[in-house]
């Protein structure tokens, strides 16, 4: 790397020209406008599969399931040209393999999956040209995913470690997310050599990465590329709503906090802004538990999904799909919004283009020829 000109990332074959991810964040904020514009800029454009089926009926005016909206989307964020996946979620779990299918069939060049261990996920369907890329916390996850994944005759393209200033779901026990241990540059060399011995697999880093020195300093630690969330997220090209963005931009250091009680009902620690109106009203015991989306159920013992902790009380959780997709738009009358975003959110003053912040990001430069 010379000069703090960025390398360029190679996963599967495919030449990316610059060596960051847009993160997938869910629900409604990672469409095709914003993974399309992020693909365009030589990054990685990523939709979050999180409730697209809702999200396109509404958006086309008839009826999408979720192998046909994950099609659609990523067929859309494809559209321009570039470099362009999704992002899973192991805790919807109801969707998760149609999301999978439809992911492959579009001819997505990428599927990232996190929010759970994907066990499974090379087990699902012959992803072809399609790079399969784990989200971990931890050496011990990623080792775990490379054994499970060798049955399947598959090693991961990449993997993305994600440290605890990452925005939304957080791979660590509550008590575990503040120690010295658990800094994104103290999980990586243990996680870049466990990739090192499954055949040298690149390794991404995220959570807290917010300039182009933040690059520039993981990439000389042996990291081979970055994805990035908050960033993305207050861009003129991102779906969250004017509101959420507003939120992003007015919040100080403080206003942003990780939720437990309540918390997300896939049980793992959730960084909230704090006025988040569903979070407030959550708090105040003034929302009345009800769960009527049903993205993230679990199976009862009979195996049917109809298992959710927000169906249940208002104490311990907040109804996570009602309140992002309000958070995007989707609907608002009906429900109020929850915003997450990483711990470096308060940074974020203003909003840009997509162009503005990746020039930015490579200090008005490409990755390397």
């Amino acid at each position: 790397m010379d000069n703090g000109k960025l390398p360029l990332l190679k996963i599967k074959g495919k030449t990316i020209q610059v060596p960051i991810i847009q993160g997938g964040m869910g629900i409604g904020v990672s469409l095709a406008p914003l993974a399309g514009a992020v693909a365009a800029e030589g990054g990685i454009g990523i939709v979050s599969s999180a409730c697209l089926d809702r999200l396109l009926s509404k958006r086309n005016g008839r009826s999408f399931n979720t192998y046909e909206a994950v099609r659609e989307e990523i067929s859309l964020a494809k559209a321009k040209g570039g470099v362009a996946g999704i992002n899973i979620m192991v805790a919807i779990a109801r969707d998760y393999n149609d999301s999978v299918k439809g992911a492959i069939d579009a001819g997505a060049d990428v599927i990232i999956s996190g929010g759970g261990i994907p066990l499974g996920l090379p087990a699902i369907q012959d992803p072809g040209d399609t790079a399969l890329i784990p989200i971990v916390s931890s050496a011990r996850a990623l080792e775990l995913i490379c054994k499970k994944w060798e049955r399947a005759r598959y090693r991961p393209d990449a993997v993305i470690l994600e440290g605890p200033l990452a925005g939304g779901h957080l791979g660590f026990a509550f008590d575990q997310i503040g120690l010295e241990s658990n800094k994104l540059e103290n999980l990586f060399p243990s996680v870049k050599e466990v990739a090192e011995m499954h055949g040298g697999f690149p390794v991404i880093v995220a959570g807290g990465i917010y300039t182009h020195d933040d690059i520039v300093r993981f990439i000389r630690m042996g990291a081979d590329g970055v994805q990035m969330g908050t960033r993305f997220l207050v861009t003129e090209e991102s779906s969250a709503s004017p509101d959420y963005k507003r939120a992003v931009v007015n919040a100080g250091k403080e206003d942003i906090i990780v939720a437990q009680r309540p918390g997300s009902p896939c049980n793992m620690p959730f960084m909230v802004i704090r006025q988040s109106p569903m979070f407030i009203d959550s708090l105040q015991g003034q929302r009345k538990p009800k769960c009527d989306k049903g993205y993230i159920l679990s199976k009862d013992r009979d195996g049917c999904f109809n298992r959710c902790a927000a169906k249940e009380n208002n104490e311990s959780s907040f109804c996570i799909c009602n309140g992002l997709l309000s958070s995007a738009g989707y609907n608002p009358d009906a429900e109020k919004p929850l915003y997450t975003v990483g711990a470096n959110g308060y940074r974020v003053d203003h909003v840009m283009t997509v162009k503005e912040l990746m020039d930015e990001l490579t200090a008005n430069g490409k990755g390397k020829s």
